[in-house]
C-alpha cells in the first residue's frame, strides 16, 4: 500500500513511512473494532443511524451528544452516522471535533468506513488542503477513497488533479474505477474541453462492461458540453435503461445546444413511453417551445403543470413558463402565471423582466424592477441589470440612465460581462458611442455578444464606417488587443451578420457586402433566415436587384420579414408591378402583416401606381385582416401626392378615422407640395407638422424649400429663422461612395477629404461639357438669394456630385458608379447625372432617402417620376 501526498504535482510516498507515523500516535484502544457494545450502547446506535438514514441530521447530533454524555464510547458504526450528518448540514465546525474523537479512538488508521466518511466530510465541507491531508494519512484505502478524493477536487474545480489521481488510482494503488469514478471522470473532461480524454473515459467504460444508467447519462452531458451532440444522441439511443435522469439530460442538452426541434422530437418520445415528465423535464422543454414559438403546446405543458401542484411550485418551471409565453409575445399570459405565484424567487423576477424588455414593455419592466426593489426583500444581481438596462435606454421617461451605472458600480456588478455589455448598449444608445467603446476597450474578455454589442451600437448611432471596421477587427484580429482577448471567443455569428449588413447598404458599400456574404456561406451562416433577408436588403439597397432576388429564390425558409424586404426592394427600384405580381405568391406561403402592406404601397408610389395602390388600401382589412394604421395612410398620401393628387390627398387626411396620429401623412402631403410647387396646401401641411413636431428639421426645410422655389425669400428666410431660434439644426446633405476596399463620405460644401481641390475643378470643367450637351442648371434648387453664378458654384458643391466625380477619377471605366445619398436628390442634380451619365458614356446608381436612380445614355430609371 503506498500513501498519496497531493502537493502540486501528486506525489507518491510508500507506506512504510506512514506506518512509522502510526506507531507515534497510537490508539487508546488497538483495536477497538473488537469492543463488544452492551445493550445501552447499541440503542444508542440505532437511534443515531436511524435518523441519519432519515435526515433528520439535527436529531442525529443530539443523540450523538447524549450518547457521548452518557458515557457511551462511539464506534465504527457510530462515526460514519454522525460524520454523515455533520458533512450534510455543512457543519465543519463540528465535524472537525468529531473528527479529533476519530483520531483519539484510533478509528482513522482502524477504520477505512470511518476514514471515507472522514474524507467526505473535508471533501464537501472543507478545503482543498484539509482534503488532501485527511487522504494522504489514510492508512488503508479502497474505492470508495478514491472516488471520494476525485470528487471532492472537482467539488473544489481542481479538474486536472482530478484526472492525475484518477491515474494514480489505477497504476499505483491497482484499484479499478467503478461507475462513480467515471462519472466524476466525465465531469472534468467536459469541464476542461478534453474531447480526447473524454473518448478514453468512454472507451474504458465500454471496456469494462460499465452500461449503468448514471455512467451513460455522464457521458452524454459530457458530449454533448463538448460541443458533440450527435455523439450524446448516439448513446441515448443505443442504451435500454433510461431512466428519467436520461431523458432529462438528453431534452436539456439538445435545448442547451439549440436544437429545439430534436428536443421536442425526445420529449414526445419519453411520453410515448409511459414517462411522467418532472420539474427538470418541463424546465427543459419549454425554452423549445419558447424558441420555436409553439405557443398551443407550450399552454399544454402548462396545463400539466397546473394539474400537478408540486410543479407549479417549481421556481425553474415558472421561470421558463413567463419565459415561453413572453417569446410567444403573450407577455399578459407571462404575468398572469408570475402574478399566481406565492413565493417568487429572483429567477421569476428576472424571467419577467426580461420578457417585458424583449417585447419592448420598457416603462412596465421599470416599473417592475422598483417593485422588486421595494417590496420582494431581493436584491438585484446581473441579469437583472442586464435586464434593467435596456429598458431604461428605451423609456423616455426614464432619465437617470447614468444612475444606474453608478449603482452597479456600487453592488460590485462592474467586471460583469453580461453588466458591461448592457452598458456599452445603453451609452450608444444614449448617442454617447464614446463612451460605449471606452467601456467595450476596457473589457479583459470580449466575447461574441460583446462585439455584436459594440457593432450594434455603432449602427445605431449611424457610424456605419465605424461598424465595418469593428467587424474587420473582430474577423482579422486586433494585434494591440490579443492578450487581454486571448480567453474570449469573437468568431462572427448570424447575429453579427444580420447588425452589420444594413451598414453595407446605408453605405452602398456593396464589395464588403459580398465579403459578408462569403463568410456567411463559408460559415453556414447564410442558410439562417434572418441573414438571408439581411443579404437580400444589402443586395437591394447596393443597386443589385437580380442579386437580392438569387438570395430570396435560394432560401429554404422566408418568413414574412424576407417578402417585406423584397416588396421594399422592388418598391426602392421602381418596380411597382413585380412586387404586386410576388405579392400573390406571398399569400399562398406566409399571411401578410403590416409592414407588407407600407411596402407594397411605397412601391406602388414610386412607380406611379395609384390605382392599384387604392385598391390595395380597400382590399387589405376585408381579404388579409390587417387594419390601416397611420403609417398606411401616410403612405397613401404619399402615392396621391407624388402623381399631383393633391386635394385628394388632403381629403384622405382630413378623413382619417380619430385616434390615428396624422404626423406621417402631414408629411407625407408637405414633401409632394414641394415636389409639385403648391405653396398653399404647403403652409397648410407645415403648420400642423410644426404644431406637432416644432423640433423636426425636415418640416422647416421642406417650407423653406417651397418658399425658395416660388421665389418667396422673406417667408423662406423667417422660416430659417425661426427654425434657429427654436435651436433646430437640418441635417447636412452627406453622400458615399465605395473604392479600395474603404467607403469615402463626401458633405456638401466640404473640403475636408483629400481629393476635394482636384474634385471641384474636375466638376467645374465637366459642367462645361455639359451645357454645350444642353445641361441648363436648376438654379432654384440653390435656396439662397445670391446671384447665378454663386448658385451654379454651389450646385457644383453638392455631396452626390462630388461622390459621382471621385467615382469618375478613381474607378476603372468599365465598373458602374455607386452613390448612396442619406436625402433626397435635388432636381438639378438628377437632371446633371443624366446628361453625365451620357457624355462620359457611364453607368451612375444612386440611391437617395426614397429610391434608386440608374442613370445610363442620358436616362433615369424613374422616368423623372420621384
Amino acid at each position: 500500500m503506498s500513501v498519496l501526498r497531493i502537493s502540486h504535482p501528486l506525489q507518491i510516498h510508500h507506506h512504510h513511512h506512514h506506518q512509522q507515523q502510526q506507531q507515534q500516535h497510537k490508539p487508546i484502544n488497538k483495536n477497538p473494532s473488537n469492543q463488544k457494545p452492551t445493550s445501552d450502547s447499541r440503542s444508542w446506535l440505532e437511534q443515531l443511524r436511524s435518523h441519519t438514514r432519515s435526515s433528520n441530521f439535527h436529531e442525529a447530533i443530539s443523540v450523538y451528544i447524549d450518547m457521548t454524555t452518557a458515557g457511551h464510547q462511539p464506534d465504527n458504526f457510530a462515526f460514519p452516522a454522525v460524520l454523515k450528518a455533520a458533512t450534510e448540514i455543512h457543519d465543519l465546525k463540528l465535524g472537525k471535533q468529531i473528527h479529533g474523537g476519530v483520531i483519539k479512538l484510533g478509528y482513522d488508521a482502524s477504520s477505512v468506513t470511518v476514514a471515507n466518511t472522514v474524507l467526505n466530510l473535508y471533501g464537501k465541507c472543507g478545503e482543498f488542503n484539509d482534503v488532501v491531508k485527511v487522504f494522504d494519512k489514510m492508512s488503508e484505502r479502497d474505492r470508495v477513497s478514491w472516488n471520494t478524493l476525485i470528487t471532492s477536487l472537482c467539488r473544489l474545480e481542481e479538474w486536472e488533479l482530478a484526472l492525475d489521481v484518477f491515474r494514480q488510482m489505477q497504476f499505483h494503488d491497482g484499484i479499478e474505477p467503478n461507475s462513480f469514478t467515471l462519472v466524476s471522470m466525465c465531469v472534468a473532461c467536459s469541464k476542461l474541453e478534453a474531447l480526447m480524454l473524454g473518448k478514453q473515459v468512454h472507451a474504458y467504460s465500454l471496456r469494462i462492461g460499465d452500461n449503468m444508467s448514471f455512467t451513460n447519462n455522464s457521458l452524454m452531458s459530457m458530449y454533448a458540453k463538448l460541443g458533440r451532440i450527435n455523439d450524446s444522441i448516439s448513446i441515448f439511443d443505443f442504451f435500454a435503461t433510461k431512466n428519467m435522469v436520461s431523458w432529462n439530460t438528453m431534452i436539456s442538452s439538445l435545448s442547451q445546444r439549440d436544437s429545439f426541434e430534436e428536443a421536442m422530437r425526445v420529449f414526445r418520445l419519453m411520453i410515448l413511453q409511459g414517462m411522467k415528465p418532472d420539474g427538470v423535464t418541463i424546465s427543459s422543454v419549454l425554452p423549445a417551445c419558447s424558441h420555436l414559438e409553439l405557443l398551443d403546446h407550450g399552454k399544454e405543458i402548462h396545463a400539466y403543470v397546473l394539474r400537478n401542484t408540486n410543479l407549479i411550485d417549481n421556481s425553474y418551471v415558472c421561470s421558463a413558463l413567463v419565459d415561453m409565453y413572453c417569446n410567444c409575445r403573450r407577455v399578459t399570459s407571462g404575468r398572469r402565471v408570475f402574478d399566481d405565484l406565492v413565493n417568487t424567487s429572483l429567477a421569476n423576477w428576472n424571467a419577467m423582466l426580461a420578457g417585458y424588455t424583449q417585447n419592448g414593455f420598457y416603462d412596465e419592466a421599470l416599473v417592475l424592477f422598483l417593485e422588486m426593489m421595494e417590496f420582494s426583500g431581493l436584491f438585484p444581481n446581473p441579469t437583472t441589470m442586464a435586464s434593467v438596462f435596456p429598458a431604461s435606454a428605451h423609456c423616455e421617461a426614464f432619465h437617470d440612465k447614468e444612475g444606474l451605472h453608478g449603482y452597479v458600480l456600487k453592488m460590485g456588478f462592474a467586471k460583469d460581462g453580461y453588466v458591461q455589455n448592457a452598458l456599452v448598449d445603453l451609452y450608444s444608445r444614449m448617442g454617447k458611442v464614446d463612451i460605449s467603446r471606452n467601456i467595450f476597450d476596457s473589457l479583459e474578455i470580449k466575447d461574441t455578444v460583446s462585439w455584436n454589442t459594440m457593432i450594434t451600437g455603432y449602427v445605431v448611432c449611424g457610424c456605419h464606417e465605424h461598424a465595418l471596421d469593428l467587424l474587420h477587427k473582430m474577423t482579422q484580429g486586433d494585434e494591440t488587443n490579443v492578450e487581454n482577448e486571448c480567453n474570449g471567443t469573437r468568431k462572427p455569428n448570424s447575429i453579427t451578420l444580420m447588425t452589420v449588413l444594413p451598414g453595407c447598404a446605408a453605405l452602398a458599400a456593396l464589395a464588403k457586402g459580398k465579403e459578408i456574404h462569403a463568410y456567411a456561406i463559408r460559415n453556414m451562416l447564410a442558410s439562417d433566415v434572418a441573414v438571408g433577408s439581411a443579404l437580400a436588403d444589402m443586395y437591394a439597397k447596393c443597386g443589385c436587384l437580380s442579386l437580392a432576388r438569387n438570395v430570396f429564390d435560394g432560401m429554404s425558409v422566408r418568413n414574412v420579414i424576407t417578402w417585406n424586404v423584397m416588396f421594399m426592394a422592388y418598391g426602392m427600384h421602381g418596380k411597382g408591378d413585380l412586387a404586386l405580381s410576388l405579392f400573390k405568391n406571398m399569400v399562398d406561403e406566409v399571411k401578410p402583416n403590416e409592414v407588407t402592406f407600407i411596402s407594397l404601397f411605397a412601391a406602388c408610389s414610386h412607380s406611379g401606381m395609384v390605382k392599384e395602390g387604392q385598391n390595395l388600401f380597400r382590399r387589405m382589412k376585408d381579404e388579409f385582416g390587417v387594419d390601416p394604421t397611420e403609417d398606411h395612410y401616410g403612405c397613401v398620401v404619399d402615392l396621391l401626392g407624388r402623381a399631383g393628387q393633391l386635394t385628394e390627398a388632403h381629403e384622405l387626411i382630413i378623413n382619417m378615422p380619430s385616434g390615428l396620429n396624422k404626423v406621417g401623412a402631414w408629411s407625407s402631403l408637405l414633401g409632394a407640395c414641394w415636389i409639385h410647387q403648391n405653396v398653399e396646401l404647403g403652409e397648410i401641411a407645415a403648420h400642423h407638422l410644426l404644431e406637432l413636431e416644432p423640433d423636426v428639421a425636415s418640416h422647416y426645410v421642406l417650407l423653406s424649400n417651397i418658399y425658395s422655389s416660388a421665389g418667396l425669400w422673406e417667408k423662406a428666410t423667417e422660416v430659417r429663422k425661426n427654425m434657429i431660434r427654436n435651436g433646430v439644426k437640418k441635417e447636412p446633405g452627406c453622400s458615399w461612395i465605395e473604392f479600395d476596399d474603404e467607403v469615402h463620405k463626401f458633405v456638401s460644401g466640404d473640403f475636408s477629404h483629400p481629393q476635394s481641390e482636384q474634385l471641384h475643378g474636375f466638376l467645374e470643367t465637366l459642367s462645361e461639357r455639359l451645357k454645350h450637351e444642353g445641361y441648363v442648371p436648376d438654379t432654384s434648387c440653390v435656396l439662397h438669394n445670391v446671384n447665378e453664378e454663386e448658385k451654379e458654384t454651389l450646385l457644383c458643391g453638392h455631396s452626390e456630385r462630388l461622390a459621382i466625380a471621385f467615382g469618375l477619377l478613381n474607378l476603372p471605366p468599365s465598373v458602374p458608379i455607386r452613390v448612396s445619398k442619406n436625402l433626397r436628390v435635388c432636381n438639378d442634380c438628377h437632371s446633371a447625372t443624366k446628361f453625365i451619365s451620357k457624355v462620359v458614356d457611364r453607368e451612375i446608381i444612386v440611391r437617395d432617402v426614397r429610391r434608386f436612380h440608374y442613370f445610363k445614355d442620358g436616362k433615369c430609371s424613374c422616368g423623372d417620376y420621384w
